[in-house]
């Protein structure tokens, strides 16, 4: 399919750029705002696997601190997450920086959320192939519940998103996922201030 091979990159570019030069003003403020409150941290980088499982750097506007307890280990997510990182989050605007990796390539607007390498080893056949298209700032799951559902109930989405990528089926995704955003709905799971560490899977789903 043309948009699955070239049409959906050639979008993600143009409004990937389009969209930064829009919100460079904010990303400024943003990024001063958070270089104070964070120590001169105003962004938070990690690697994460992309498409075909290759590792990336992500970045993202650092909404937490880096305090730690007496041992050296960080303290909750809950007790790190700062009043403007928390404003920040529920406005999904820790995301804006993510327009960079979708430029680069790593990332495509739409597409399975890039989480942890520790979690590379612990899926199963199905969920891995989350992993066959570019993850995405926004996606199928997140639409569907978001932080508020289950890990395996996430990665059902994430793979039937693979299976069923349209034009169609993105610009859906980007309507929700403005609803989601106005209505702020599933930042949180139920017991967490993001969500619960991934474990594995109890059953092995081929």
């Amino acid at each position: 399919m043309i948009y699955r091979t070239i049409g959906k990159r050639c979008i993600d570019v143009i409004i990937s750029i389009t969209l930064f030069i829009i919100l460079s003003p904010l990303f400024i403020f943003i990024t001063i705002a958070l270089f104070c409150v964070n120590r001169g941290k105003p962004f938070f980088l990690q690697p994460r696997p992309g498409k075909n499982e290759k590792i990336f750097t992500i970045i993202k506007f650092k909404t937490m601190t880096d305090r730690k307890d007496k041992n050296g280990h960080l303290l909750p997510d809950a007790e790190r997450l700062t009043p403007i990182g928390n404003l920040i989050r529920r406005t999904s605007l820790d995301e804006i920086p993510q327009l960079l990796n979708v430029i680069k390539g790593d990332m495509s607007l739409i597409g399975p959320r890039p989480l942890l390498t520790a979690y590379l080893p612990l899926y199963n056949a199905h969920q891995k192939r989350r992993h066959e298209v570019r993850p995405g700032i926004t996606g199928w799951a997140q639409i569907n519940g978001r932080n508020a559902i289950s890990w395996e109930r996430k990665f059902d989405f994430d793979v039937w998103y693979v299976e069923h990528l349209n034009a169609g089926l993105d610009i859906k995704i980007i309507v929700l996922t403005t609803k989601k955003i106005w209505f702020r709905e599933g930042i949180s799971s139920a017991t967490s201030a993001t969500m619960e560490v991934f474990t594995g899977t109890s059953y092995n789903q081929q």
